[in-house]
């Protein structure tokens, strides 16, 4: 990959590493978008006690460790492979492989435009990387049309092929909340209060909602948009419908939502 950042990592910030060397109470690793190196002291790379330490790592191995500390002075990194969480490590490697995509989208506006690789790599991503921490991060932008590719100078003989090839290989991102959605009412007339309501939830989820009807009163709703704040405000909103709807009746309801994997 291309990717590199300046300067130093931060403490505590999650990177992928590469593992170069290994010894009997430490591990060595370059830290890849960086270009530096680092070291993992033997307590650091799991829990509990290590008896042999390549049971846990391997040279050549490509890793998500934490930045515990920083001696600028000395020049010394220390790593920890144990404290990364499983969702740190899940987003830090799906962040890269986004990375690797977005860069293939760079090497086919070189071969089109008959320029090196490296170049146009440096020509596009320089002036992204004044606003954005990744070129992915932009390139979803102009897939949901958030942003305009000409407000970062980017140079206009790669402008409308980089569009065109981010439209291509890039979907916009997508987020889906699950639930059920419990109502239960008292009323005489209980079957015709959960048929109105059932229609008005269907007719304000049209676009955006997938609801149905599973009986007992209970609602299965799929809400699909391309950021949570979206889903979460969709979700808000048929809330606020059924309160509406049952201000003045004997009735009860409550959205359980499904687990998300």
């Amino acid at each position: 990959m291309f990717y590199r950042k300046k300067d130093l990592p931060q403490e505590y910030e999650i990177v992928m590493c590469t593992i170069t060397k290994i010894q009997y109470h430490s591990v060595f690793a370059t830290i890849d978008e960086y270009d530096l190196k680092g070291m993992i002291h033997i307590s650091e790379v799991a829990a509990g006690r290590i008896r042999n330490i390549n049971e846990y790592i391997k040279e050549g191995k490509v890793v998500v460790c934490m930045v515990l500390r920083i001696d600028q002075e000395r020049g010394h990194i220390d790593l920890s492979l144990r404290r990364v969480t499983d969702m740190q490590r899940k987003t830090k490697i799906n962040e890269m492989k986004l990375e690797q995509i977005a860069e293939k989208i760079i090497e086919v506006v070189a071969h089109t435009t008959k320029r090196d690789v490296r170049q146009v790599y440096e020509h596009i991503a320089t002036p992204i990387f004044k606003k954005y921490s990744y070129l992915h991060k932009f390139f979803e932008q102009i897939v949901a049309e958030i942003v305009d590719v000409k407000e970062l100078n980017i140079p206009k003989e790669y402008e409308k092929i980089l569009v065109e090839t981010v439209k291509q290989r890039i979907k916009q991102p997508e987020v889906t909340i699950k639930g059920d959605l419990h109502f239960k009412t008292y009323e005489s007339n209980g079957l015709e209060i959960i048929t109105h309501l059932f229609q008005k939830l269907t007719e304000y989820g049209k676009k955006a909602v997938d609801i149905k009807y599973a009986g007992a009163g209970i609602y299965k709703i799929i809400v699909k948009q391309d950021d949570y704040k979206k889903a979460e405000a969709i979700i808000k909103e048929m809330l606020e419908i059924v309160k509406k709807s049952t201000k003045n009746i004997n009735s009860q309801y409550e959205f359980i939502r499904a687990e998300t994997k």
